[in-house]
C-alpha cells in the first residue's frame, strides 16, 4: 500500500512492506513457490493487510531451522496464512527457504530434515536458555522523533484525535518507532478499500513510553486516502470497524 501523505513521515527502512511486496519478496526466495495453488496466489493478491511472526525454532551443532508463520487479510475479512521453512542444509551454508500452505506439511517437511520435530517452543541450547532475557517492546531510534509527532498530528482527520496535551508531550520525545499492526478488522468492506493499522510509539526524557494508532484508509465518499490518529488500539480498531460497516 502506498502512503499518500503531502510529506514523507517514514523513511525507507522504516517503512512496512505492502501485502503484494511481502508475498512477491516471500514466493521469490522460496525455491518450492511453484508448487502453491494458483488459486491461492490470487487470493493473496488482493490482501489488504498482512502480518509474519517466527512460530518455531531449533539452532544445534551448525543447524538451524525456523519455521514463520505469514498471514494475509482478505477483503472479506477472512485470512490466509503460509508456512517458510528456512534451514541450512550443512553447517555454515547460506539459508534455504520452502513455503507451504498448511502447518501439516511444514511439519513433513521439517521431519525430513532429521532434526527434532517442529514445535511452537523455541529449542535452543541449554546455555542460551539460561541466559534469555525477554525483548522490549520497542526498539527505539532517535530521528527527529518530536517533529515526527507533530506530523502525524497535522494530518490526523478525526475529531477525536489526540488533544494538545498530548501533542505538548510528543514535542518532548526523544526516540519513536513505528511498526503496522494486524489482527481484528472487523469488516473490511466493499471491493477496492484499503485498511492499514500502524503503531507510533515515542519514548519520552523520563522513560515512560506513549503510542498513537494511526489508522489509513481509503473508507471515503471519493476513494481519496485518509488519516485518523487515536491514543489506543482499541479505538482505532473500533473506528476502522465503524467505517466499514458504513462502506460494506
Amino acid at each position: 500500500m502506498s502512503v499518500p501523505y503531502e510529506t514523507a513521515p517514514y523513511e525507507p527502512a522504516e517503512s512496512p512492506e505492502s501485502p503484494e511486496e511481502h508475498l512477491a519478496r516471500l514466493l521469490g526466495r522460496a525455491l518450492n513457490s511453484f508448487e502453491l495453488p494458483d488459486e491461492v496466489i490470487r487470493q493473496l493478491d488482493c490482501a489488504l493487510a498482512h502480518d509474519s511472526s517466527l512460530h518455531s525454532a531449533y539452532h544445534s551443532a551448525g543447524l538451524h531451522r525456523e519455521t514463520y508463520r505469514h498471514t494475509w487479510l482478505l477483503a472479506d475479512g477472512s485470512a490466509v496464512t503460509l508456512w517458510e521453512l528456512v534451514r541450512n542444509p550443512t553447517p555454515g551454508s547460506a539459508p534455504e527457504h520452502e513455503v507451504y500452505i498448511d502447518e501439516e506439511e511444514v511439519q513433513t517437511a521439517t521431519a525430513r530434515l532429521g532434526l527434532p520435530p517442529d514445535t511452537r517452543d523455541f529449542e535452543l541450547p541449554a546455555l542460551m536458555r539460561l541466559w534469555a532475557a525477554p525483548e522490549p517492546r520497542h526498539m527505539f531510534a532517535s530521528d527527529d522523533s518530536a517533529d515526527h509527532a507533530r506530523r502525524l498530528l497535522r494530518r490526523a482527520e478525526n475529531p477525536d484525535r489526540p488533544d494538545e496535551r498530548t501533542a505538548a508531550l510528543l514535542a518532548t520525545a526523544t526516540a519513536h518507532e513505528i511498526t503496522q499492526a494486524f489482527g481484528r478488522p472487523g469488516r473490511a468492506g466493499r471491493t477496492g478499500l484499503s485498511y492499514a493499522l500502524y503503531e507510533h510509539a515515542f519514548l519520552l526524557p523520563d522513560g515512560t513510553e506513549i503510542s498513537l494508532w494511526e489508522v489509513e484508509h481509503t473508507a471515503t465518499p471519493d476513494g481519496r486516502h485518509m488519516c485518523e490518529v487515536y491514543l489506543s488500539e482499541d479505538a482505532a480498531r473500533d473506528a476502522m470497524e465503524r467505517r466499514a460497516a458504513r462502506q460494506g
